[in-house]
């Protein structure tokens, strides 16, 4: 089956270095992507790569598989990975729901590293960051807490 799946595509098994190395950035749509990179930028640590500013470029429509769309897109460096805020203003992003939660399908949280989760966790609720729950020690040496950011998505932070 291995070898099969592998002749399918044209790779053959010397070529396993080709194949997908991991995750490299996660994306999210916001609603003011001013507010969210002063967000994740002030209170996460993340940088600014660069901003690509709205424009038609019809290759964005063709890849997402909206036809026409137009977005402010930002990529902000954490850590070795990278995050991408996308703010569409044609169409606009419907807000999250209000009943949404983590139990529901699809991407649920993003987790962000941190070596000392009660610490980050008290200057982020002076800074009025919302969490979810405090910090807890899910498992031996393991702490997390999830917390919102500006379009109630969902983030966690994490020591381990």
């Amino acid at each position: 089956m291995y070898q099969t799946r592998h002749k399918i595509y044209g790779l053959k098994l010397t070529d396993l270095n080709k194949m997908i190395e991991g995750i490299e950035h996660v994306a999210l749509s916001v609603s003011d992507l001013d507010k969210s990179i002063e967000f994740y930028c002030k209170n996460l640590h993340c940088e600014v790569i660069r901003i690509i500013e709205a424009n038609t470029n019809p290759l964005l429509g063709k890849v997402v598989g909206m036809p026409g769309c137009v977005a402010r897109i930002a990529h902000l460096k954490s850590g070795p990975n990278m995050l991408e805020l996308f703010e569409y203003t044609k169409p606009r992003g419907e807000k999250i729901p209000v009943d949404h939660k983590q139990a529901d399908n699809g991407f649920i949280h993003a987790g962000f590293r941190s070596s000392d989760v009660r610490n980050d966790y008290l200057k982020l609720v002076n800074e009025g960051v919302i969490f979810i729950s405090e910090p807890v020690e899910f498992r031996k040496d393991v702490w997390i807490c999830y917390f919102y950011g500006p379009d109630n998505e969902v983030c966690e932070l994490r020591e381990s």
